[in-house]
């Protein structure tokens, strides 16, 4: 095992608190810190296994407005039998505010959204679930300033 203040492979690590961190540390490095545990740490073989696993995929679901949102608001409050001025006033909103998102010119926000929903018991959020790869990196097209200071030297 490797000592975690210096690196230097050896058999027998020692806890030890060194700064306010518990660390597994060789004889020489044991001296900076307070010794928790006078025997010696040996290898544990599940660590060993836990590092041979591949990564898995992250995974991240992310909030989005449906996108035919102004049809759904519109359709809903004229089978409720409400004008825009009505329910401007009932949800506390402005006008303008109403008119503009049935239009489609305005994408309400996803607070505002929710705030909609349970008003005009409709869904307009939706859960869109993307996959990140853990430490892959991705390649960019074109120049980067890294590559521009290459290119001076």
């Amino acid at each position: 095992m490797q000592c975690d203040l210096c690196g230097t492979e050896t058999e027998n690590l020692f806890r030890a608190i060194v700064e306010e961190t518990e660390l597994n540390v060789c004889k020489d490095c044991a001296k900076y810190g307070k010794v928790v545990e006078k025997k010696p740490v040996r290898a544990i073989e599940e660590k060993k296994e836990y590092a041979k696993k591949p990564a898995e995929p992250e995974r991240e679901i992310i909030q989005v407005i449906v996108p035919d949102f102004a049809q759904r608001i519109k359709k809903k409050r004229e089978s409720l039998g409400l004008k825009q001025k009505d329910f401007a006033k009932k949800i506390s909103e402005k006008e303008s505010l109403i008119h503009n998102m049935e239009t489609g010119s305005f994408e309400p926000s996803i607070s505002l959204a929710r705030k909609l929903e349970k008003f005009l018991k409709i869904k307009l959020i939706e859960g869109y679930e993307e996959e990140h790869k853990k430490g892959s990196k991705t390649k960019t097209e074109g120049f980067t300033v890294g590559d521009l200071i290459k290119i001076k030297k």
